[in-house]
């Protein structure tokens, strides 16, 4: 038995629409223009180009996580909210204790 389905049930089932697509496109195609230029102009250099285009890549970050990935807008139980967060808490644990052991290889290792 398949039943088919409606656009506007599909959008229901999936929410995603168009608008919301469009905007996070243009978004985040202004923010790698903005990024993109301000390196080949050299308006800013050193640290401060560097924080820069770390700032920008979060708020891409964030952008692409509303509108594309929509994070947080689901119904009440939030599966998807709460396997994202886990995802990014496994992600950052392991990044962090790479660092560390690696830094404390690098103590170990390179005695003066």
């Amino acid at each position: 038995m398949s039943t088919d389905l409606s656009l506007e049930e599909m959008q229901k089932r999936w929410h995603g629409t168009f608008k919301a697509y469009l905007i996070g496109f243009i978004l985040c195609t202004l923010l790698t223009a903005a990024s993109f230029s301000l390196v080949m102009a050299k308006i800013l250099s050193g640290r401060l180009l560097i924080y820069t285009i770390i700032s920008f890549g979060i708020v891409q970050a964030v952008v692409q996580l509303l509108c594309f990935l929509h994070i947080g807008q689901e119904a009440k139980p939030r599966w998807e909210t709460l396997v994202f967060c886990c995802t990014l808490l496994v992600l950052l644990i392991v990044i962090i204790g790479s660092l560390w052991i690696m830094h404390d290889l690098n103590d170990r290792m390179m005695e003066m």
